[in-house]
């Protein structure tokens, strides 16, 4: 019965909800709704059976392996966007602090607000889902192909199940967020990030690299352990990427605070000193869409390099249309998952600067210039973010090395080499998207009101 009161009242506050508010929602709606649009499509095609005959794609979804391959690159798109969802409701909490404090004056525990507050998301998904089903539903006859009859439960439960993955992940993200009955809302932080084994860090890295380099005879043994492979370096170094976020940010914080006389460092290195995990947390996905993104860009030189070389002998055994539009969707897939991905550090960008909307108010009323703050904004973004793009690269690089050197082909350098630049700088303008907010949150007349 908690459960049905909680959901009652996170529905009374979704409806009595100002401006922005619904913003927030239409935002969380909007998630799901892409979520949808990946798991539904997903399931689709995961639900026939044998081969199958389809007039588009080059052949590439007529075979159910390619078929179930392109099914788990779809499902693999939820993972940026539960955490592009957790972020929402990370920035969702701080508005709410008024009406989290009269939930803890009526006698809410902090548990209880949280997980009225997930319920909250949960509603907004729900209807984010009900109508990326609808759309979904309006193009099958578009497509000119339509689900076997038996699968259609299994989409309506998968659109039923997006919400509550959305809730449970709301929950997560503000399982340090306390809400006091004076109507402060404050985050609980740990006294230390994560401490996995920093001396395993190099180690694993010598064991990727050098499995990747003893994959050099035999074509069918490397590339069928290939998988494998990729998957332990996605894994790994994305693990230790997102620990070097984390790690780097304090490190960085503690020794600029003390040697540095610019201003904008100076405030940047304090913010890194005060949640250091915190970047952690807003690159993670970014980092694991880097390595990801390195390798795919690598294979795809090596392979195109083999389609040329089939070209020219003649010797294909598969029209090139059928390998070109794999890697394509490939490339694109990547794409879809960087942007989403962006759009996350967006939101959390956002969310820090709602945190501290009183601070800010307070240092420009002190007179530090809002230039000071703007760089300071990107400096922390910035800083944390080029070492942990490093060893994400190192993951990408070793996996497509593994591949080259497998297939026997020369290694690409130069054009992977260029996706963490393109990665960097695209954080970069993300975090530039918060700039607005940031002219709205130094307004003095916040001291009084914020």
């Amino acid at each position: 019965m908690k459960v049905v009161s909680d959901l009652r009242l996170a529905w009374l506050l979704t409806r009595g909800a100002d401006r922005l508010e619904r913003r927030r929602a239409a935002l969380t709606a909007a998630g799901a709704a892409v979520a949808t649009w990946f798991a539904l499509p997903a399931m689709a095609l995961a639900s026939i059976q044998g081969q199958y005959s389809f007039t588009y794609g080059h052949g590439l979804l007529d075979q159910p392996g390619t078929r179930h391959g392109i099914a788990a690159g779809l499902l693999l798109l939820l993972v940026p966007l539960l955490g592009f969802l957790g972020q929402c409701a990370r920035i969702g909490a701080v508005h709410r602090d008024r009406r989290l404090a009269g939930l803890r004056l009526a006698g809410a525990g902090p548990r209880q607000v949280r997980r009225i507050a997930a319920l909250e998301a949960g509603l907004a998904c729900l209807a984010g889902t009900l109508a990326g089903f609808v759309v979904f539903a309006a193009l099958l006859p578009v497509v000119g192909w339509t689900p076997p009859g038996l699968a259609w439960p299994g989409l309506v439960l998968v659109t039923l199940l997006i919400p509550v993955l959305a809730a449970l992940v709301s929950a997560v993200a503000l399982h340090r967020v306390i809400a006091s009955p004076l109507g402060y809302v404050r985050r609980e932080r740990p006294p230390r990030g994560p401490r996995p084994l920093t001396a395993l860090l190099l180690p694993t890295l010598a064991v990727i690299l050098g499995v990747a380099l003893l994959m050099t005879r035999g074509s069918g043994t490397g590339l069928a352990g290939l998988p494998l492979f990729v998957l332990g370096a996605v894994v790994l170094t994305g693990a230790g990427s997102i620990w070097v976020a984390g790690a780097s940010a304090s490190a960085m914080g503690r020794r600029l605070a003390g040697r540095t006389e610019n201003p904008a460092v100076l405030l940047a290195a304090a913010r890194l000193q005060e949640d250091p995990w915190a970047a952690a947390r807003s690159h993670a996905a970014v980092l694991l869409v880097t390595i990801v993104g390195v390798g795919v860009v690598g294979i795809r030189r090596v392979l195109l390099a083999d389609l040329h070389e089939i070209q020219r002998t003649g010797s294909a055994g598969e029209p090139t249309d059928y390998y070109t539009f794999g890697l394509d969707l490939s490339a694109a897939a990547v794409l879809v998952a960087l942007v989403i991905s962006l759009a996350a550090l967006a939101v959390g960008t956002a969310e820090s600067l709602s945190t501290r909307r009183r601070a800010l108010a307070a240092q420009v009323a002190a007179g530090v210039p809002r230039r000071v703050l703007t760089r300071t904004l990107l400096l922390e973004t910035a800083l944390p973010l080029a070492p942990a793009l490093v060893l994400a690269t190192l993951g990408g690089t070793a996996i497509h090395l593994a591949y080259a050197v497998a297939s026997g082909q020369a290694l690409p350098w130069a054009l992977p080499l260029l996706v963490p630049v393109g990665v960097y700088a695209a954080c970069l303008l993300a975090a530039a998207t918060a700039l607005p907010l940031l002219r709205r949150s130094v307004h003095p007349a916040l001291l009084r009101t914020a």
